[in-house]
């Protein structure tokens, strides 16, 4: 049994919650239900959970403020909110699963499940540090961590440090200078929605470029990039104009 704690500063949605858990989530054992959060950390403290279903929105601080209170985060969190002014995107990064009010069925069971392959590998906790990493940083989106997913788990990197993805069938290959690539679980489309706003851009079908790393656009048909490794990647001709509309951006020429 996955040892639970709900945190809601709501009786109404605390109940909602309980309930689907019990209908939905058999799994989980639900040991302690907290309101505010100078409780909640008394309780996460005193029961060491496996998982912690937080709502962001508490009262007097937020769960983040809460989270950095704790010295190591060493269980699973779902976060559960009805507002979406939060950095929905800083979730993405960090692999970290995140409900709307009022809850799906089918989404609380996937991300119970996800927290349950996540609680059984060595890596708990290191995305919710990342993600408080991030929340740090929302004016420098290079600054930012991605985590990312593979077969044994996750690899958290700097997004300044990714050259480029090259997509493979559904997976996805991340390309550093000076350390070695890593294999994503993720198709690259999925990376260029989560990367859209953070200097990446796809250029080709097979390829997701980080912009700071873009040294020199050769012109053709559709032209090629060469990057700070001097690696030499096609540029579409479908992508061309966007590519060099996103790069004037970027450079201001």
């Amino acid at each position: 049994m996955i040892r639970t704690i709900l945190v809601e500063d709501e009786q109404r949605g605390l109940s909602t919650l309980r309930n689907l858990l019990q209908e939905y989530c058999p799994e989980l054992d639900v040991v302690a239900e907290s309101m505010d959060a100078d409780d909640a950390k008394e309780q996460i403290a005193r029961l060491s959970p496996d998982l912690v279903f937080m709502d962001i929105s508490l009262p007097g601080k937020t769960s983040f403020d809460l989270l950095k209170e704790i010295d190591s985060i060493a269980f699973e969190i779902i976060f559960v909110t009805a507002h979406h002014q939060y950095a929905m995107q800083a979730f993405r990064y960090c692999a970290v699963d995140y409900l709307m009010k009022p809850i799906d069925e089918d989404l609380l069971t996937g991300a119970v499940n996800r927290a349950i392959r996540k609680i059984a590998s060595s890596n708990i906790g290191l995305n919710i540090n990342t993600l408080l990493h991030n929340l740090q940083r929302p004016a420098n989106h290079q600054e930012m961590k991605l985590c990312i997913p593979s077969l044994k788990g996750f690899r958290v990197v700097e997004l300044k440090d990714i050259l480029f993805c090259e997509a493979s069938g559904s997976y996805t290959n991340f390309h550093f200078a000076g350390q070695p690539n890593i294999c994503s679980a993720k198709p690259i489309h999925e990376y260029e929605e989560i990367l859209s706003d953070s200097h990446f851009i796809r250029i080709h079908k097979s390829y997701l470029v980080n912009i700071s790393h873009v040294k020199e656009y050769i012109r053709g048909e559709g032209g090629s990039v060469i990057l700070s490794n001097q690696k030499e990647i096609e540029v579409s001709r479908r992508k061309k104009d966007f590519f060099l509309s996103r790069m004037k951006q970027f450079y201001k020429y």
